[in-house]
């Protein structure tokens, strides 16, 4: 491999992180620049867009002026960004509102009302959804948290701003927009939009009968091009800031799942990966298309030309963790102070790691946030049962390890179904695949053996830069499964097969049982 490098762009909920990363996959160094991000109430989640660019901004000149490498010999810039979130931009491409994030659900009135109506199942008009499956894959899901409901959205309750719009960008386009100053985007960031007819996944295009269905204005649409497209070359002025060449490519890149897919090394038909971030999801390449609109699971394009990949998505996962800290242990009030420490989530291992397997029969549902695979429903909460005068905190940190689990295994039966393949073992990525002892409790929980990927937080970052050397036909998609390298495999211990078998069922009992009662006190 040539002594060359990508500067690839990781845009997560929580920041950005730049990495310089060689043509094996090896990361070289990182650095991370953190966002915030906005709640409203009625399910509103927003993000400046701006706070993204500076974050990027600050964070590729840290890390290129510790000159870990030569900048001359970085020759591209790939971006992975969140999967729907929208940015609406005018005709200088300067946005013109926040950004309404893939967490943001006020859309869901119009989606329901565009896709709604008797005869129905599940709240969908057959006749509808029939001509949304067959040139989709799938369809706007009911909890408004896909592009096509933040664009109905804004088209609605933000009229002028709607008529202001010169395109509507996923966020990565976004970036890629304040990197070269031109507008497109790919294939399958745009697929959330659910106006794009993917029957033939070698040549996706626009359906004009789902844009006037939905309302939308196909003119306010980016063109299309492949992941692996060079879009442009980076800006006079970014690459003096960034110091890098003038000339230096920006290729189209992807979104974080597709591009977490590629670094995750399983990349060969019903090779799974499981992602544990923020959020979470199990997901392979698979050689058809294909729906399961009851479980919210269908093909998409991934960032390799001409494939397809399964999509689902819980909404809940390391944000779990990240809510445990915040709000519950070093919640902030006048009785109560002090900062977590910064290795506070080894702490937490730790602490799990000295609790018997199940809990002591805790179970903790991770429905922060609602939830969309495999049942997509907003109204549905977190909550931790069957506690006792003997459960303790420690209890309630690796509840919430197991109860994650849990939640990754109901989604899984359905995922493995949709394949018609047992998916094994399963490479996992992202900040949760740092923790052994997570990774053992999903071997465990999911009875799947586990296959912990060098560098977990860095895949979407990985992937990114796979896709940029194989725009610059420096390798081909095929190489990626012999430059993976996997720190340790975790295979299921037998001994608390009997244990989790029963949470688990108690686990789905729990949504059954409660799901009208979340209804009446959550529906918007």
């Amino acid at each position: 491999m040539k002594n060359q490098y990508i500067l690839a762009i990781d845009h997560g909920t929580s920041g950005i992180k730049a990495a310089i990363i060689n043509l094996k996959g090896q990361v070289k160094a990182f650095d991370f620049e953190s966002t915030p991000i906005q709640f409203f109430p009625g399910g509103g989640a927003e993000q400046d867009p701006e706070d993204w660019w500076q974050a990027l901004i600050k964070a590729s000149k840290k890390l290129i002026k510790r000159k870990v490498v030569s900048s001359k010999d970085i020759i591209a810039v790939s971006v992975s960004s969140t999967f729907s979130s929208t940015v609406a931009v005018d005709k200088n491409g300067d946005h013109l509102m926040n950004s309404l994030t893939w967490m943001d659900s006020r859309g869901a009135p119009y989606i329901k009302k565009l896709v709604g109506g008797p005869p129905s199942v599940d709240g969908y008009n057959l006749l509808k959804v029939r001509q949304w499956i067959s040139r989709t894959g799938g369809g706007p899901a009911l909890s408004g948290k896909d592009d096509i409901a933040h664009v109905l959205y804004t088209k609605e309750k933000l009229p002028k701003i709607y008529e202001k719009t010169c395109m509507f960008l996923p966020s990565k386009d976004y970036l890629n927009l304040r990197l070269t100053g031109k507008m497109a985007s790919s294939y399958d960031a745009m697929h959330l939009f659910w106006v794009t007819d993917i029957r033939d996944i070698n040549n996706p295009v626009y359906d004009d009968k789902l844009i006037h269905m939905a309302g939308m204005d196909r003119d306010k649409l980016p063109p299309m091009k492949h992941s692996i497209d060079i879009l442009g070359t980076l800006r006079s002025d970014v690459a003096k800031k960034l110091d890098l060449k003038p000339h230096t490519r920006v290729i189209m890149g992807s979104a974080d799942h597709q591009a977490a897919l590629i670094g995750s090394g399983a990349v060969r038909d019903y090779e799974g990966h499981l992602y544990i971030g923020t959020s979470s999801w199990l997901q392979c390449i698979v050689p058809f298309k294909k729906t399961d609109m009851f479980h919210s699971i269908a093909s998409f394009p991934s960032a390799i030309p001409g494939r397809f990949q399964s999509v689902n998505e819980q909404d809940v996962a390391g944000g779990a963790l990240v809510y445990l800290v915040n709000n519950i242990l070093y919640y902030k009030n006048r009785l109560l102070k002090g900062e977590p420490p910064e290795d506070i989530y080894h702490v937490l291992d730790e602490i799990a790691c000295n609790v018997p397997a199940g809990s002591g029969k805790l179970i903790f549902t991770p429905w922060l946030n609602g939830e969309r695979t495999p049942v997509d429903d907003t109204a549905l909460r977190a909550g931790i049962y069957n506690i006792s005068y003997h459960t303790t905190q420690d209890h309630m940190v690796r509840a919430l390890l197991e109860g994650v689990a849990y939640n990754t295994r109901w989604s899984m039966q359905y995922v493995e179904k949709f394949a018609g393949q047992r998916l094994t073992p399963l490479n996992i990525i992202g900040g949760g695949g740092k923790s052994d002892i997570w990774c053992q409790i999903f071997a465990d929980v999911l009875d799947r053996e586990i296959r912990q990927v060098k560098d977990p937080m860095q895949a979407n970052a990985r992937g990114a830069a796979f896709i940029a050397a194989v725009a610059m036909a420096e390798m081909t998609f095929d190489d990626i499964p012999d430059l993976i390298e996997y720190d340790k495999t975790f295979t299921p211990n037998p001994d608390n097969r009997k244990i989790y078998d029963a949470l688990f069922n108690e686990f789905i009992q729990i949504y059954k049982n409660n799901k009208a009662m979340y209804k009446r006190l959550n529906a918007v």
